[in-house]
């Protein structure tokens, strides 16, 4: 198996290799149908934690942008995966395997991003190749930070590329690659309970990302799918959009740092229980598929205050 997958993974091309920089232009339409794409006053058009999220609320100027909204801004750098240079694979066995997000200033209403990515990580696991890939975000008019992505990637059937005993791995910032989160045994801070749409996943896709997994029932079931499942991200975002309400009391710009760890799939028009744990200013999470009481996403968000009626 190392024979052959060395004729596929090249790790010195892999890491050497300087992606082209991309852009990420977007507007209030588009950040608005984000926040609708994840739950956003689905329940209650009238929500007054979240209709700012989609309406100019009290003669606002503009909306707020869910935090979320970050891992939209590297959808351009992961379309280049494909041409990466000593890496060959099959896109169908590909697992989006955790999202770890730094949010350094609200994103405006609307604005043109420059996206710098690169390969952090790199890691021989026999019987699949785990790639991170980071990608920094910034104003492209004024050059100011706004983000950071880091995406884990599962590679499937492609592993044992190693050319000595020891199994290949390498981490660009070791430290900070550890995102996991312990679930605590005790008794959650609060829960949020929110039943998806059967349509959500077709709804989100108009954000992006369109892999037929998520909108066509055959690909899904090649797959291994009865049908379509619910994007990760967009879980993710019904999961953040949750301890906004509970933690932050409708701030979205109190998130700091997004963490999360894609366990089980998630099908349109199932119910979400997020249930979280507050440890300081950081939030541990874990979200339950109630119909069939599975685990299909845990991880931590971080805070930057805790409001007074906490």
């Amino acid at each position: 198996m190392a024979d052959d997958a060395s004729s596929v993974i090249d790790p010195q091309l892999i890491l050497s290799h300087n992606f082209p920089e991309t852009t990420y232009t977007y507007t209030e339409r588009d950040a608005a149908l984000y926040a609708l794409g994840v739950g956003a006053c689905a329940r209650d058009a009238l929500d007054g934690k979240e209709l700012k999220n989609v309406y100019h609320q009290h003669g606002r100027q503009s909306i707020q942008v869910l935090p979320t909204f970050a891992a939209l801004l590297s959808f351009g750098s992961l379309s280049e995966l494909t041409n990466l240079p000593g890496l060959q694979y099959d896109p169908r066995l590909l697992l989006h395997g955790q999202q770890y997000i730094e949010i350094y200033k609200p994103f405006p209403s609307s604005g043109c991003i420059q996206n710098k990515a690169s390969i952090s990580g790199l890691h021989d696991k026999g019987k699949a190749t785990i790639l991170e890939v980071e990608v920094k975000s910034y104003d492209k008019q004024s050059g100011e930070p706004l983000c950071m992505n880091r995406m884990t990637i599962y590679l499937r059937g492609i592993g044992g590329f190693s050319k000595s005993s020891h199994p290949y791995s390498y981490s660009k910032n070791p430290a900070s690659q550890n995102v996991a989160a312990k679930i605590p045994k005790s008794q959650p801070f609060a829960v949020f309970e929110e039943c998806t749409q059967p349509s959500q996943a077709l709804l989100y896709r108009l954000s992006g990302d369109y892999n037929p997994l998520h909108s066509d029932p055959m690909v899904a079931e090649i797959a291994g799918f009865s049908r379509p499942i619910l994007h990760g991200l967009c879980t993710l975002g019904f999961a953040v959009r949750a301890i906004i309400r509970c933690v932050c009391k409708g701030d979205p710009n109190m998130i700091k740092t997004i963490s999360g760890r894609f366990l089980l799939h998630f099908y349109p028009g199932e119910t979400l229980i997020t249930e979280m744990w507050l440890e300081g200013l950081r939030v541990v999470y874990q979200v339950k598929v109630k119909e069939r009481n599975k685990a299909v996403l845990s991880g931590f968000v971080e805070i930057s205050h805790l409001t007074s009626s906490l």
